[in-house]
C-alpha cells in the first residue's frame, strides 16, 4: 500500500504549526497505525529530519495515552477503537490522510501530534480521595452493591482518559470524562461520604481549565473507544444540582452527604 500523510507539524506551543505532506510507501495492510507511522519516522530520521512527534505507551488501547485525528474522527474511522488499536487495513491503497492533534484550548500542543493533556489529571486531582476504614480487607460480599450499579460504575471506570471526546465535542467540552469519573464512585457505596463535594469540585476545576460546555451534540459518546454514554453527563448534572441545593444544610450538620 502507498498512504499520503498530510500531518501537522508544529514545533512548540509557542510556535505556529502547519500541514506537510509525506509518502508513506510499502505500508503493510497488517501494521497498526502507528507502526506505520514508525517506519515514516525512521525514513525521516534516516534522511537527517526530525521525526513526527506522537504520543504512545502500551499500545493496546488501554493507558489512553495515544491519540489524533485522522481525516477529522478522533482514532479514526473505525468505533470503538483507539489509534493504537487502528490497523491499515482500514484504508485503501491510495488514500489521503489528513492528521492532526486533539484541538482544544484546555490542551496546548506540545509537538507536533502531542498535546498537554494535564488538564485532565488536575480534574482528577480536585476529586480527592474517598474515605475507607482502615484493617484488614473487608469480605467482597461484605457491601451489597446492586448488580445495574455495579455493572453502571463498571462502564464509567472504563475510560481511558484518552480525550477523544473532547477532539470530537464542538465546545471542547469534557463533560463525557468528568462524568464518567464522577460516576464510578458516585454509584458505589465507597464514594458516598464525598459524593457531593467531589462533584461541585471536580465540575469547578474542570470549567477553570478552560472546557466548554455541553449542548448535547453527542458527538462524544460517538468517538469515545470505549463506548461510555452520555447518560453520565445526566447523572453527573443530576448529583451537581443535588449537591448545591443541599450545600447549606451539609455544613449546617443536616441533610444526608450520601444524597440519595
Amino acid at each position: 500500500m502507498k498512504i499520503t500523510l498530510n500531518v501537522w507539524r508544529q514545533k512548540d506551543a509557542k510556535s505556529e504549526g502547519s500541514f506537510v505532506r509525506y509518502e508513506a510507501a510499502g505500508v503493510s495492510a497488517e501494521m497498526s497505525f502507528l507502526e506505520m507511522l514508525d517506519v515514516v519516522n525512521e525514513g525521516l530520521i534516516g534522511k537527517g529530519e526530525e521525526p513526527i512527534a506522537f504520543d504512545h505507551d502500551c499500545r493496546e488501547g488501554i493507558c489512553g495515552t495515544c491519540g489524533f485525528v485522522i481525516n477529522g474522527r478522533p482514532h479514526g474511522p473505525r468505533d470503538r477503537t483507539t489509534v493504537c488499536q487502528l490497523h491499515m487495513r482500514s484504508f485503501q491503497d491510495g488514500d489521503v490522510l489528513t492528521i492532526e492533534p486533539w484541538r482544544a484550548a484546555a490542551f496546548p500542543v506540545v509537538k507536533d501530534l502531542v498535546v498537554d493533556r494535564g488538564a485532565f489529571d488536575r480534574v482528577i486531582g480536585a476529586g480527592g480521595f474517598i474515605s475507607a476504614p482502615v484493617g484488614s480487607a473487608p469480605d467482597g460480599n461484605a457491601i451489597p452493591i446492586p448488580k445495574e450499579n455495579a455493572d453502571l460504575a463498571m462502564d464509567g471506570a472504563a475510560c481511558i482518559g484518552c480525550a477523544a471526546c473532547v477532539a470530537a465535542c464542538p465546545n471542547a467540552s469534557a463533560m463525557l470524562f468528568v462524568g464518567a469519573k464522577v460516576g464510578q464512585l458516585a454509584l458505589l457505596p465507597q464514594g458516598q461520604p464525598e459524593r457531593h463535594d467531589r462533584v461541585r469540585q471536580m465540575v469547578a476545576r474542570m470549567d477553570s481549565e478552560g472546557f466548554g460546555t455541553c449542548t448535547n451534540h453527542g458527538e462524544c459518546e460517538g468517538a469515545c473507544p470505549k463506548g461510555i454514554r452520555m447518560e453520565f453527563i445526566a447523572r453527573m448534572n443530576a448529583d451537581f444540582l443535588r449537591s448545591a441545593l443541599t450545600a447549606g444544610r451539609r455544613k449546617s450538620g443536616s441533610g444526608d452527604r450520601a444524597g440519595g
